[in-house]
């Protein structure tokens, strides 16, 4: 996030001590926050999508990691008040973090995303790609990530599908029904059928022959 563009693992480790290898790197990829790729003898990595929408919503929460230590201090207190810059000024993260300039041994491009573009909030602002990224759970994901108000809150399927760019509604309702059988995913009917609009009635999901319209994502 701080680099906001591709960076290699010496180029990690010699400005803040770390790489991003082994467990680490596979366990990033696998939940698809991060792209990575050999470039030279290293591996490279950037941030998806889905991993600016995880930070944005860490952030917004307080649900990181606990940091210990003084070090730990220093961090909560400068993130907290990058949040606080962020909800006083209506900004995003990219606003905030964006990449400096060419990287060495690079284009002059940042990361591989292409000439400067727009992109939705959380999102790098430098990406010309289309926002949403191509795997249709990760749309749904970062779409319900933009919305809910916190983690486990209950957003209409009406309000999800409209982000979810060209994706076909067969691939979109085979996502919802594989989503659902996942820990972290819950998908149920509106209990008061009397609030549903014609949108809330469209949008649903068959599941197990039954109309569901309400989709909640964590804790």
């Amino acid at each position: 996030m701080s680099e906001a563009r591709e960076v290699s693992n010496p180029e990690l480790k010699e400005r803040y001590g770390l790489t991003v290898d082994g467990r680490k790197r596979a366990r990033l990829n696998e939940l698809k926050l991060v792209e990575s790729r050999r470039r030279g003898r290293a591996f490279v990595h950037e941030l998806t999508d889905a991993g600016w929408a995880r930070l944005a919503e860490d952030l917004r929460t307080g649900s990181a990691p606990p940091l210990t230590g003084s070090a730990g201090a220093v961090a909560r207190a400068l993130m907290s008040g990058v949040q606080r810059f962020l909800d006083r000024t209506d900004q995003r993260l990219a606003d905030v973090f964006q990449p400096a300039g060419p990287a060495a041994g690079t284009s002059g491009t940042p990361g591989t995303s292409g000439t400067p573009g727009t992109a939705p909030e959380g999102y790098p602002a430098f990406s010309s790609a289309p926002p949403m990224p191509a795997d249709v759970e990760t749309r749904i994901r970062v779409a319900y990530a933009e919305l809910a108000a916190r983690p486990g809150a209950w957003v209409s399927l009406a309000k999800i599908r409209p982000l979810l760019g060209e994706a076909a509604r067969e691939e979109v309702d085979e996502a919802l029904r594989r989503m659902n059988r996942m820990r972290d995913v819950h998908i149920v009917p509106e209990e008061n059928q009397k609030t549903l609009t014609q949108a809330d009635r469209d949008a649903a999901v068959v599941i197990g022959d039954q109309d569901k319209h309400l989709l909640a994502i964590g804790a």
